[in-house]
């Protein structure tokens, strides 16, 4: 089995890695600086502890690839696909995180405080424990996402589908609604939130009622 390139430690300023295929390549505590990674592609890739600082990702591809408690800073994603990956404490800061095409993967733990997730489809992405708070999230699609624990105070919900999403430890009334959709689980948690008593029961038995703390 041939062993897979690895880079540890090392620091890259300014180079052009343009369409570089970097398929199968690991890379743990590296340091990437105004590097230009348009349209790479990073099929099975890992990046691990890595730090991205004004890099254009613009047109990249990354599929099955794996950024472990990454940071980017004022990186700019345009266009940039992301399927099947595992972003698991990665954060973004001040970075163009749209128009991106994200297809399933495990985003635990990532940072897009304030980002602007705009009318994005994140159909189905595990965003357990994410921080989403400020983000602007208008029109963006969460059909079926994982948001158990996220941090949604102060982000724009309208126009958001939250249908089939999981919103456990999920505080929705901290959040800016306005045509937001979600299905009756949602519901009730906001209304819980609320203070509300849920009553599911049409007869009213007390045994089929949600109350909120």
């Amino acid at each position: 089995m041939t062993e897979r390139p690895k880079h540890v430690e090392q620091t890259w300023r300014g180079e052009d890695w343009y369409a570089t295929d970097l398929a199968d390549t690991r890379f743990v505590r590296c340091t990437f600086v105004d590097v230009d990674l348009s349209e790479v592609t990073t099929r099975g890739a890992v990046f691990e502890h890595c730090t991205f600082t004004g890099c254009r990702l613009n047109s990249s591809v990354h599929r099955a690839t794996a950024f472990v408690a990454c940071s980017l800073r004022g990186c700019s994603l345009f266009d940039a696909t992301f399927e099947g990956c595992k972003l698991a404490g990665t954060a973004f800061e001040r970075c163009t995180t749209r128009p991106w095409r994200v297809l399933g993967g495990q985003w635990r733990g990532v940072s897009l405080r304030g980002a602007d997730l705009a009318r994005l489809d994140l159909s189905g992405l595990d965003l357990a424990d994410a921080d989403l708070a400020l983000a602007d999230l208008q029109g963006a699609v969460l059909r079926g996402a994982v948001l158990t624990g996220a941090d949604l105070r102060e982000a724009d919900l309208r126009g958001t589908d939250l249908r089939g999403a999981l919103l456990d430890g999920v505080d929705l009334a901290a959040a800016r609604l306005g045509r937001t959709l979600i299905d009756l689980g949602g519901a009730v948690l906001l209304a819980e939130a609320s203070g509300a008593v849920v009553d599911l029961d049409p007869d009213g038995g007390a045994g089929a009622s949600h109350r909120g703390a």
